[in-house]
């Protein structure tokens, strides 16, 4: 990434100019203005006139004799008082000729309206100063040409590609070198890419911030922290706003190439919104819950901000983890959210994954989150029958609601199709996991089919050969607790018959039956073998 300091990426200063060779030479003294060396250098201008403004555009380094200088106390000020009114960035002046030491008069001037004067103590041809400035100005102008059409090429590439908005503004932030910010209409920060910064120091009290900075109709500098601020908007339709926040140690100063990265930006992300049919708030709200269920926030009070930036309270409520697997996520997601709105829950929803939907509810004290999460899981429900509504726990901080999210997964992914739910409740969670279902939820762990293979698969095998059904007849047997009576009435089979098939079962699977440890072992292959065969 380049630093903003690159001398190559920057106007030449009177700092940069007084450092040259050239310059050096005349072994340079500033008398007034060190706090302002920093001051750009358009162009140098040679002055033996005693009203050389007349001359001036602004931004030239001033060089002179001091031949020319009047007389008169007042004509001094007014020198420098033309110049200082023009723009000038600095003013030189030879100590050779007729001055030995700079007048009183003029420092004082100089002092007073904040012009740098600067004195040589040597002879310098200040042609060749101006052959030399004028060099590197000219070629700064063509490196600057060189990089505005890099930009130019590098957004008509996102362009063509189709690229999405957290595409458009990490590649403004690379190019920059600073951190930039898409929002939309009512200052919610949508997608943030830091540069220079974290997260939390971009968007804490985005908010408040962002209304503090007025609108315009073009890119600019606005506010009081010196935001650079361009218009998101089609055919008069505003959208929403990019901005480009400056760095802690360059206050407001942003360079043409910043404004033209920030303008491209705000074009990319115009054509980005017309291509990509999902609005900026999903994908901005996907985009953060992944962030957070992954775990791959920076820092808590990363996490912290860029929720308080969506509109999600970040500090005093609890957090709830929700994920719904359903067929039709993408009208899953919009009918959710606006029945959370309905229901003035703040929340935040979006799809996780093809087939999965992640819900985050920010939780008041005093309300319960069983009504809540019922009420999205029977909505869910009518919209996809085949849905699965997974809750985890409630988390006090922000930081550890991607535990709720696991906790979340791992209740969803236990759904025994078949099993009931206790009455009036259509969601699942962590503390409906029995055995049955924590089988189920490692059905596709090669561990377990191969015990339940190795425990039953002799038996399932004779069943198929002879045509049996001494599986049958093991269930009966294990739901009775080692009840041969209980079994054969189960199994309508009389007690005779089931003993003769339970000698057979302890011949095949070379096991006792009446041992606890050997029941438990085939309770467990059988009901593995259940949830493995279940649809």
């Amino acid at each position: 990434m380049r630093e903003n300091a690159d001398p190559a990426s920057r106007p030449l200063t009177v700092a940069d100019a007084l450092a040259l060779p050239v310059l050096a030479a005349g072994q340079p003294q500033v008398v007034t203005g060190v706090d302002r060396l920093d001051r750009p250098v358009r162009w140098v201008h040679i002055t033996e006139l005693t009203d050389p403004a007349s001359f001036l555009k602004g931004g030239e380094l001033v060089l002179t004799t001091g031949m020319p200088l009047p007389e008169q106390p007042a004509g001094v000020r007014r020198y420098v008082d033309e110049l200082a009114d023009v723009g000038a960035a600095a003013l030189v002046i030879e100590l050779v000729r007729r001055y030995h030491r700079p007048p009183g008069v003029l420092v004082d001037a100089c002092r007073a309206r904040g012009l740098p004067l600067v004195t040589l103590a040597a002879d310098v041809n200040f042609l060749e100063v101006t052959q030399v400035v004028h060099a590197l100005l000219l070629g700064n102008q063509t490196d600057a040409m060189r990089r505005t059409q890099r930009i130019h090429e590098a957004f008509t590439a996102l362009t063509l590609r189709g690229a999405g908005p957290g595409d458009v503004v990490r590649a403004a932030a690379e190019m920059s070198g600073r951190t930039v910010v898409l929002e939309n209409l009512v200052h919610q920060a949508l997608i943030c890419e830091p540069s220079g910064s974290t997260v939390a120091e971009a968007l804490t009290g985005w908010e408040q911030r962002s209304r503090g900075v007025p609108s315009r109709e073009r890119t600019e500098v606005c506010g009081g922290e010196g935001w650079l601020v361009a218009p998101v908007e089609y055919q008069g339709e505003r959208w929403g706003r990019a901005v480009m926040l400056p760095g802690p140690d360059r206050r407001g100063e942003f360079r043409d190439e910043d404004v033209t990265v920030l303008e491209r930006t705000a074009m990319a992300l115009t054509v980005a919104r017309l291509i990509h049919a999902t609005p900026w708030e999903r994908t901005a709200h996907r985009s953060a819950l992944r962030e957070l269920a992954e775990q791959r926030h920076h820092s808590p009070e990363d996490a912290r901000a860029r929720f308080a930036a969506l509109g999600l309270p970040a500090e005093d409520c609890g957090f709830l983890a929700v994920l719904v697997d359903t067929r039709v996520d993408d009208a899953a997601e919009g009918r959710l959210s606006e029945e959370l709105r309905s229901a003035g829950v703040p929340a935040l929803v979006g799809v996780l994954a093809a087939g999965r939907l992640g819900i985050l509810l920010a939780l008041r004290a005093a309300r319960p989150w069983r009504p809540t999460v019922e009420r999205l899981s029977r909505t869910a429900l009518a919209l996809d029958p085949r849905a699965v509504v997974g809750v985890g726990s409630e988390v006090d901080r922000l930081a550890d609601a991607a535990r709720s999210f696991r906790e979340a997964g791992r209740a969803a992914e236990a759904a025994l199709p078949g099993l009931p739910l206790p009455e009036g409740r259509s969601f699942h969670e962590l503390s409906d996991i029995g055995l049955r279902r924590l089988l189920y939820a490692l059905r596709e762990d090669i561990r377990v089919q191969d015990y339940a293979e190795r425990q039953l698969g002799r038996l399932v095998e004779h069943d198929t050969r002879h045509g049996t059904d001494l599986l049958a007849t093991v269930r009966h047997y294990l739901d009775a607790a080692g009840n041969k009576t209980t079994a054969a009435r189960r199994g309508n089979l009389s007690r005779e018959t089931v003993y003769q098939r339970l000698r057979t079962i302890e011949r095949l699977l070379d096991c006792d039956l009446e041992a606890g440890e050997q029941r438990t072992e085939l309770h467990v292959a059988l009901a593995a073998l259940d949830v493995m065969r279940a649809r």
